[in-house]
């Protein structure tokens, strides 16, 4: 399953320290050769200061304690270079430290940088040198250290292009330390920021859209309500027009997290569209999954791709995420896609067919014909399904059903809704860029 792997996709598109996660899966799951990763880990590491690290790697790849000179020499530059960076930052780090001088800081950020060149000494050298501290623990490993320093600089710095690459910053390290929630926050800021960038060209604009959407990937398949913001985000138009344009192999994430989610969306049907569009440009197991099912109208394909599906999703670093269980090992999103691909199998199934033999539904369906039967019984009883088993003939017998009126015009209208926002916002971007200009 190593051909549908991503990893060579998206890493360009994230800092290298977030790769490392990624090849620790893959590595894990043995989907390439030890040596490779390692290989890869090495050549990661060549652009950071975790020089201790990179030694580590370099005696499991060789299977020696030694390890380059131009490794030793490296890690006196480090750590001289962290020293010289601590010292230039030591009088802003030390007011940090100072509770009762923190409190003189106000929401003014010109206030702030007066008050503290008049009282402290403490000019935009020195913020500079926290900024420049910051980044370098970063680079070093030390993440949370980073996280604070760069929210710390952000409060002080009046540059606003310094001050997103320090968000960009502290989103990489909560996503690293895996604090979620906090995460969840910077990229919703940074999501502000990018949007609101008119002056920024459009090719620039697009880029960070992606940055972000595969940055956010982290995010979404961790965070308790992550796989229904995944369809906010990535389903907006700017958003996912570039998908279609740079990024198609994103898709996978979205069309999963429609998939598993428990409420189906009226973006839904545009989105099959999309899936038809692009199906040029990029396929998997998964997309391909849903084309069969709502283009194609083949539920045979549609059985292939789902046991293809099982192994995408275990072999995928956002997807496989595993939970422990006792001595057990549970992928939890497996369970719920293979329920929820069933689901919409039997769904699509049953519009085309009044009576249904069950035989050839537990086919469909990849389950024996106990298992399908209890499946069906379940949901019938938990009222997802209209329909009533005739034993006798082995066969369930579809009811009719009628849409609700009231609902499809709730539907339709907030459908019309989101339309009128995209159209205002369009139109008001538009008058913003022609007042700059």
């Amino acid at each position: 399953m190593a051909k549908y792997d991503l990893t060579q996709r998206i890493a360009p598109n994230l800092d290298r320290h977030l790769v490392f996660p990624l090849l620790e899966f893959l590595q894990e799951r043995q989907l390439y050769h030890d040596e490779e990763i390692l290989k890869a880990k090495i050549q990661l590491l060549n652009n950071t200061n975790m020089v201790d690290y990179a030694m580590d790697i370099h005696k499991s790849l060789y299977h020696s304690e030694d390890v380059p000179q131009d490794m030793v020499d490296r890690r006196a530059e480090v750590v001289a270079r962290l020293k010289a960076l601590e010292e230039a930052a030591a009088p802003l780090v030390s007011f940090l430290q100072n509770p009762n001088a923190v409190l003189e800081l106000r929401a003014d950020k010109q206030y702030n940088l007066q008050m503290l060149s008049d009282r402290y000494q403490i000019g935009p050298e020195q913020i500079e040198a926290l900024y420049q501290y910051a980044k370098f623990q970063f680079e070093c490993g030390n993440y949370s250290g980073a996280a604070d320093y760069l929210y710390q600089y952000r409060a002080l710095c009046t540059n606003s292009e310094r001050s997103l690459s320090a968000l960009w910053g502290k989103l990489a390290a909560e996503i690293l330390m895996q604090n979620w929630d906090i995460a969840l926050e910077e990229l919703n800021r940074l999501k502000e920021i990018i949007d609101s960038k008119s002056s920024a060209s459009p090719i620039t604009q697009v880029q960070n859209r992606i940055w972000l959407m595969h940055w956010s990937l982290f995010i979404f398949f961790n965070h308790d309500n992550g796989r229904t913001q995944i369809i906010d985000l990535f389903n907006q138009d700017k958003y996912l027009n570039a998908i279609q344009t740079n990024a198609p192999h994103l898709l996978r994430y979205l069309a999963t997290a429609f998939i598993v989610n428990k409420r189906r969306r009226p973006q839904f049907k545009d989105f099959i569209r999309v899936i038809q569009q692009e199906q040029q440009s990029y396929k998997d197991p998964i997309t391909e999954f849903l084309a069969c099912v709502y283009v194609n109208y083949d539920f045979d394909r549609a059985q292939k791709k789902m046991r293809e599906c099982e192994e995408v999703i275990l072999n995928d670093p956002f997807l496989g995420k595993r939970v422990e269980e006792g001595n057990f090992s549970a992928v939890p999103l497996r369970d719920e896609f293979l329920e929820n691909a069933r689901l919409f199998i039997f769904e699509t199934y049953c519009r085309i067919h009044q009576r249904i033999d069950m035989g050839v539904l537990a086919e469909k369906l990849n389950l024996n014909y106990d298992e399908a039967e209890r499946w069906i019984v379940n949901l019938i009883r938990t009222s997802k399904l209209e329909a009533k088993i005739d034993s006798n003939s082995g066969t369930i017998v579809m009811e009719p059903n009628y849409p609700n009126v009231y609902e499809q015009l709730i539907d339709h209208t907030k459908a019309l809704s989101g339309r009128t926002y995209k159209l205002v916002s369009q139109l008001l971007e538009h008058a913003q860029a022609q007042t700059a200009r």
